[in-house]
């Protein structure tokens, strides 16, 4: 049957488009939308959304769009000396890979303790509470890349 449709000698029904998104793990839009040209996207700094912890010493700045689902993000984090900012478990097999731009920090996963300096980083599980503390008095910038077992649709 799929011969037939590449050789436009069929048309697929909408039961068998389900079966063949289903079989490649991709969603049924992916197979009834048009396609986009692709283009680049540039995200401003001063244009940013930029989250910030309660007591001001820890921001995250998104720097992949979310305009789109996706399962691999990417951060710049800034941490103040002294700082600590706490992350409650992420969804199962979700991984963070993290790379230590400036300063130092002490990422904390469950139980482990991880020192890291500058171009020192760390790829782990994400779906246990976890920490960045900064031991110094300087601020720390670290670059985030998190991926999400799951697809994001």
């Amino acid at each position: 049957m799929l011969g037939q449709i590449e050789l436009g000698q069929s048309t697929p029904t909408i039961n068998l488009l389900w079966k063949i998104s289903r079989a490649l793990e991709v969603p049924f839009s992916t197979l009834v939308t048009a396609a986009t040209a692709r283009v680049a996207t540039v995200m401003r700094a001063k244009t940013a959304k930029l989250l910030t912890s309660s007591d001001g010493s820890f921001t995250s700045r998104a720097l992949s769009p979310f305009n789109a689902p996706r399962n691999i993000e990417f951060y710049e984090l800034r941490l103040a000396g002294r700082g600590t900012e706490h992350a409650e478990a992420h969804a199962p097999g979700t991984t963070e890979n993290l790379v230590v731009s400036q300063g130092a920090v002490e990422i904390r996963v469950g139980k482990s303790k991880h020192e890291l300096h500058v171009g020192d980083s760390i790829i782990f599980e994400a779906d246990v509470p976890h920490s960045y503390e900064n031991p110094s008095d300087e601020e720390a910038l670290m670059y985030l890349v998190m991926t999400y077992a799951e697809r994001l649709t």
